[in-house]
């Protein structure tokens, strides 16, 4: 980035580097982790005139010592980060679609730990996709201990007020560097920045605040996902130690094969077997849909491989209006096993004129193809 760079684009960039490489979107990757950390220490540096002009003029010497937020280049850890810059991110970059991600991140430090998120597969049948659903389920995660109320102390006077940092949750402090005395400001270590600390542990969870157990979750899925989607519900993870925020929990979409539908985007395809005379003959037929059955009219003399579309049948689109069709492909189907009579009825029917493939049949097959079939389908 140039020296000149207004505060606006610094800030854009970083903001830029930052998305791509958060911890939400990059679950248990260090290597992304530290390049959000440095990405950090960079803007906490850049977006302070006075520090920036130290680095124009002197590089990574000027500033080493004098980070005002986590101790200067390195120094920084994930709660320096996301209490000091979390107005960086805005709702609207880790939103959760269920409402209030984010997990507590931004803004002032919070008691105890963050929870971790919690990751579940969600299995909806077609049904389900094309109206939405509400589906409950039973999972495995974290949950505030009920004995001690999330604080991890056997009782009330067993929490304390930190005595290294005197409860700010904050230790101070000052270096003598080339440029004068620099103040520094970190998290505490004694108290990992709670301000509090525990002299008696509760028995139940043993001091951490929260117990592994059972939960059953009410889950709003709207209509319209896919499979392999991931959906976020802020606040239904893992319950965080001694009374931190809880984590999210990401929902991810499993779509159950239906036993006679094929889903292609947001048109279903169903392919329908039909006897020669019927096809002949011309007959009408009922068919599954995602929400019963329809009936279709087979016109005298439908050749095999026709489209026939029954309009709106498909799946809506997320959080759109927009709605797919459903396709029907006519499939003839051949007997494996004829008696005599039949044989002999076939027999004085392949020869006659009305059998027999027209001259131009190869070149309307060509002319249609798979698309050829679709447009027929929609005119």
């Amino acid at each position: 980035m140039a020296k000149s760079a207004s505060a606006d684009e610094i800030k854009k960039s970083y903001r830029k580097i930052a998305m791509q490489f958060h911890p939400d979107k990059n679950p248990g990757d260090k290597a992304a982790e530290e390049k959000f950390k440095e990405a950090a220490e960079a803007y906490d540096v850049l977006s302070n005139s006075d520090k920036k002009a130290q680095y124009d003029r002197f590089g990574h010497a000027g500033v080493s010592g004098a980070g005002g937020r986590g101790g200067g280049p390195g120094g920084m850890n994930m709660d320096d980060i996301f209490q000091n810059f979390g107005d960086i991110f805005g709702d609207d970059m880790f939103g959760s679609f269920f409402g209030g991600g984010g997990g507590g991140r931004g803004g002032r430090r919070q008691q105890g730990t963050r929870g971790s998120n919690l990751r579940v597969k969600l299995k909806m049948n077609f049904e389900e996709i094309a109206k939405g659903a509400n589906k409950k389920i039973k999972v495995k995660k974290y949950v505030p201990c009920q004995p001690c109320g999330a604080t991890g102390a056997k009782d009330k006077s067993s929490v304390q007020q930190c005595t290294t940092c005197g409860g700010s949750g904050q230790v101070r402090r000052v270096t003598n560097t080339f440029m004068g005395q620099m103040q520094t400001v970190s998290t505490c270590p004694a108290c990992n920045g709670e301000g509090t600390m525990i002299t008696a542990k509760c028995t139940s969870c043993k001091g951490e605040g929260r117990v592994y157990a059972d939960d059953m979750l009410s889950l709003d899925i709207p209509a319209g996902v896919q499979d392999g989607m991931q959906l976020s519900m802020g606040g239904a993870g893992n319950a965080g130690e001694r009374g931190g925020p809880p984590g999210d929990l990401l929902i991810v979409i499993e779509e159950e094969k239906h036993p006679e539908l094929k889903r292609n985007d947001l048109d279903v395809i169903y392919q329908l077997d039909i006897s020669f005379p019927d096809v002949v003959l011309g007959t009408q037929v009922e068919v599954p849909t995602i929400d019963g059955k329809a009936k279709i009219k087979i016109p005298a003399g439908t050749h095999s491989g026709k489209l026939f579309r029954l309009k709106g049948k498909g799946f809506p689109a997320f959080q759109s209006y927009e709605k797919g069709d459903q396709l029907v492909e006519v499939n003839v189907w051949s007997p494996q096993h004829l008696s005599k009579d039949e044989q002999a009825l076939l027999e004085k029917l392949k020869n006659s004129p009305n059998f027999q493939p027209g001259a131009n049949a190869a070149d309307e097959r060509e002319e249609k193809g798979f698309f050829g079939k679709i447009k027929d389908a929609f005119t």
